[in-house]
């Protein structure tokens, strides 16, 4: 019997958590454990202190190494929110336990790695799934949706901007080895944005990079052009002051949404409308956006016809990165 029919007559899908990352910490496990089409039945991680701290905040069992909970029965998907660099050797390693995988953003550090893991999901009949989140936003249909009325007139410009202040000594973002860096870390937020608001068929017009003294980009830029001509304007990075919002311009107006990519559970995004000189705005619901992507992800374990446009779209997103990457006009301090 395929993995995805022994889930789906088993109740909600049973989650390992493979490591004790902040977004886990944070957001993650509080979405899974809160009740729904997903629960967490284990935390498996190397530093055992740490992990049983956690697993005793969140009432679920501390199950040993990421091997011992992959072994566990009582496991039918892992959530691997581990560094880009080691994603990519535990995403397999659970596909070959017979594991769905929903991994942190990106997949891996590069598309031919993220094309090889999807093959190999597909090929076993799982659910390999990256986190966008920010995606599963409630508020974001709103937006969709008035662009899609005219609203604004025919989408013309993207402007999307992602930013952090720069992360402490020893923050795995400012590793190379680990796959750190602001393209992977922020850039992946707005070139999705770009992705879902422009449509397919994106192409890298010119890039720009900003590189600390030990070789890892802090700051970027990107400029997409859409087949239609309708161009992004993207910046991100991890040595600014805190910035997250995209702004949409039509041919009779525009549109700007607040924290479209790090929403807290309370917090009620505002949407400006400016048209016909008047302005609009909208406070949109609260969401927890986390729980939403655990409800997505238990919807691809169930459903293997729903994996296909969330993989596509993630290999899209990989091979942009890697453009972007190679376009890149690099400077340094």
């Amino acid at each position: 019997m395929r993995p995805d029919a022994l889930v789906s007559a088993a109740g909600p899908v049973r989650v390992a958590v493979l490591g004790c990352a902040d977004v886990a910490a944070r957001r993650m496990l509080p979405a899974l454990t809160g009740g729904g089409a997903a629960t967490v039945t284990a935390i498996g991680s190397r530093d055992p202190a740490r992990a049983a701290d956690l697993a005793g905040r969140f009432g679920v069992p501390f199950a040993g190494t990421y091997a011992e909970a992959l072994d566990r029965p009582d496991v039918d998907a892992v959530y691997l929110p581990l560094p880009p660099a080691l994603r990519g050797e535990w995403v397999r390693r659970a596909l070959r336990a017979g594991k769905h995988v929903l991994a942190e953003k990106p997949l891996t550090t590069g598309a031919e790695h993220t094309a090889a893991l999807l093959a190999e999901a597909r090929a076993r009949g799982l659910a390999l799934v990256e986190n966008m989140a920010f995606l599963h936003h409630r508020g974001h249909r709103t937006v969709y949706d008035r662009l899609a009325s005219g609203d604004i007139g025919d989408l013309r410009h993207l402007t999307a901007t992602f930013t952090i202040p720069p992360r402490p000594p020893g923050d795995l973002r400012n590793s190379r080895e680990l796959g750190g860096g602001a393209l992977l870390d922020a850039g992946v937020y707005p070139l999705r944005t770009a992705m879902r608001l422009l449509g397919p068929g994106l192409r890298v017009a010119g890039a720009a990079l900003r590189l600390n003294d030990d070789g890892v980009d802090v700051a970027g830029s990107a400029l997409l052009v859409g087949p239609r001509g309708v161009t992004a304007a993207l910046t991100f990075g991890m040595a600014h002051a805190y910035r997250a919002s995209y702004e949409l311009h039509g041919s009779s107006g525009r549109m700007v949404l607040d924290r479209p990519y790090s929403a807290p559970v309370d917090h009620r995004p505002l949407l400006r409308v400016e048209r016909d000189g008047r302005t609009e705005e909208v406070s949109l619901a609260a969401d927890d956006q986390f729980a939403r992507m655990g409800e997505e992800f238990a919807r691809m374990v169930t459903d293997p016809a729903a994996r296909e446009p969330a993989a596509a779209a993630s290999l899209v997103q990989a091979e942009l990165v890697d453009e972007v990457a190679r376009r890149a006009l690099r400077t340094q301090p």
